[in-house]
């Protein structure tokens, strides 16, 4: 098995770059990436791995750690909507109104195609579900889904989610030195 998916299936989680915390891009190159790993001599084999794990069924990519794409694997999904669907106000504070707009306007339509700062933002505060898609014009937007419509779509929606507070408590024992979203500078929670 390949090392980057035995640790995804091992923790749970992992980032797609990190230069300290496990990552794809760490462990296809042998050892940290500092940078763009798209500058890195292993870039191509970093891509492909990424690709790989995108494409599996059972893993989702949010930005759950310092707002660095992660994936996460299906046996923490519960985790992360109870997490994500909390409605904290870490997840709402400062949003522009804009944001708000577009975020209730996910929440409508179950998902809509974004792109730009606010859609960023919205993604960056586990409001919505991300994923990129190429417009017919080429144009990289984003398609963003409200949780619970992700949750309909793929079958979580009547099950049962553990607290939120167990939650955050799992994630962080998996990677106890990561910033976490919901973790104020202090490196209190933030609720």
């Amino acid at each position: 098995m390949k090392e980057y998916l035995a640790r995804l299936l091992h923790d749970g989680l992992l980032l797609k770059s990190d230069p300290e915390l496990p990552s794809v891009a760490t462990l296809v190159a042998g050892g940290p990436v500092r940078g763009s790993w798209w500058a890195h001599p292993a870039s191509h084999a970093i891509f492909m791995a990424t690709e790989e794990l995108a494409a599996r069924p059972d893993v989702v990519i949010v930005k759950l750690v310092s707002g660095k794409d992660t994936f996460v694997q299906e046996r923490l999904w519960p985790e992360l909507l109870a997490v994500a669907t909390a409605h904290e106000r870490w997840q709402f504070a400062g949003l522009t109104k804009s944001a708000e707009a577009l975020h209730k306007l996910a929440v409508g339509e179950g998902e809509v195609p974004a792109s730009g700062a606010d859609a960023r933002l919205l993604e960056s505060r586990l409001l919505v579900r991300a994923e990129p898609f190429h417009t017919e014009a080429g144009h990289h937007e984003k398609r963003l889904e409200c949780w619970e419509h992700w949750a309909q779509r793929i079958g979580f929606a009547d099950r049962a989610l553990p607290p939120v507070a167990a939650s955050k408590a799992a994630f962080e024992r998996i990677y106890p030195t990561a910033k976490w979203l919901w973790r104020s500078r202090r490196g209190r929670s933030s609720a």
